[in-house]
């Protein structure tokens, strides 16, 4: 699931893959601006952290157990997806989006305009 993780991840438009800390974690940009951060587990798990509005943020956290504040990360503003067997690819799609999305309205206009997605 990792690799269609990253995959959708770099459909998105303006996306594009750094490793500004080393080979892990993956680091998912637009306009120089995190959204998605992939950690490699040695074991049995991989995790994602994800840009998140705080109320959605603490919501998710609550429903279900493969969601927790963000590692390395603001704690508010940031959730940590552990990728693993009970997780719906459609939710961690969405989460997704939503990180992306809530990147690109932050950026100045003038960025924004230029790499917007049409919903």
């Amino acid at each position: 699931m990792k690799n269609k993780i990253i995959e959708y991840c770099l459909k998105k438009k303006g996306a594009t893959k750094d490793y500004p800390f080393g080979f892990d974690p993956i680091v998912i940009k637009v306009a120089g601006k995190m959204f998605a951060l992939i950690f490699d587990d040695k074991g049995e798990y991989s995790y994602i952290n994800l840009k998140c509005d705080p109320v959605i943020a603490d919501n998710l956290r609550e429903q279900h157990d493969y969601v927790s504040p963000g590692y390395h990360m603001n704690k508010k503003h940031w959730n940590t997806i552990t990728i693993g067997s009970t997780l719906l690819e459609s939710d961690v799609f969405a989460m997704i989006d939503h990180s992306y999305d809530l990147v690109v309205q932050k950026l100045p206009k003038r960025l924004r305009e230029s790499i917007s997605e049409p919903n």
